[in-house]
C-alpha cells in the first residue's frame, strides 16, 4: 500500500473507530472494538476502500510508528481519541511519576482555574515526556504551554489513569497536580 493511501487509510480508520462508526452502520463494544471482519465488509462497501484487505489493517496496526489501532481476537479498536458517546472501558494503571500535557497558550487560564478535562473527548491526553507533549502542544500553538503531571501522586490520592498505545489517560487533573514547565 503506497504511503499516502496508508495515511489515508489510518485517518479515515481514526474518524470511524473514534468518533463515528454509525457512518459505516458499526456499533462498538464497550471497550470500543469492533469486528474486524464487519469493518471491512463495510469499508469495502464504499467505492474508495473496495481494495482494502485485512492484510492492510494489520499491516497498518503493526507498522504504525504511533500505535492508534489494536487488534485482538478478530477485533479492532483505536486506542485513544474518542468522541463516541458510550465511554470506552480501559483498565486502570498506575501511572509513572510524573507525564506532561502539552497544549496551546490561549487554553492555560482554564487549565490553571478548572485543571485538565476532557473537553470534547473521553478522556485527557497525557505524554509520557516533555518533548512529546511539546509535539501535541505544537499542533495547535507555535508556542506551546507543557504542564508536568504529578501523575504518582494523583494517583496515590484517587485520581485513575489508564495506558493507551503511547498516551496516557485520566478523566480529569485537578489543578494542584499541575505544574507549568518554563521552557
Amino acid at each position: 500500500m503506497v504511503s499516502n493511501r496508508f495515511e489515508s487509510l489510518s485517518r479515515f480508520l481514526s474518524y470511524i473507530l473514534r468518533h463515528a462508526p454509525q457512518e459505516l452502520g458499526l456499533v462498538l463494544d464497550q471497550s470500543g472494538f469492533v469486528s474486524l471482519d464487519a469493518l471491512l465488509a463495510a469499508m469495502n462497501a464504499e467505492s474508495r476502500w473496495r481494495l482494502v484487505r485485512k492484510e492492510d489493517l494489520l499491516n497498518l496496526t503493526a507498522s504504525s510508528p504511533r500505535k492508534r489501532f489494536e487488534i485482538k481476537d478478530g477485533r479492532i479498536r483505536a486506542l485513544y481519541g474518542h468522541t463516541a458517546l458510550q465511554m470506552i472501558v480501559h483498565e486502570p494503571v498506575i501511572p509513572p511519576e510524573y507525564l506532561f500535557h502539552g497544549t496551546a497558550r490561549r487554553f492555560s487560564g482554564s487549565i490553571e482555574h478548572l485543571g485538565l478535562l476532557p473537553a470534547r473527548r473521553a478522556f485527557v491526553h497525557l505524554s509520557q515526556s516533555v518533548d512529546d507533549a511539546l509535539r501535541v502542544g505544537k499542533r495547535r500553538d507555535s508556542d506551546p504551554v507543557v504542564y508536568r503531571v504529578l501523575a504518582l501522586t494523583a494517583y496515590n490520592e484517587g485520581i485513575r489513569f489508564f495506558h493507551a498505545g503511547d498516551v496516557y489517560l485520566s478523566r480529569f487533573i485537578p489543578t494542584r497536580y499541575l505544574q507549568k514547565l518554563d521552557l
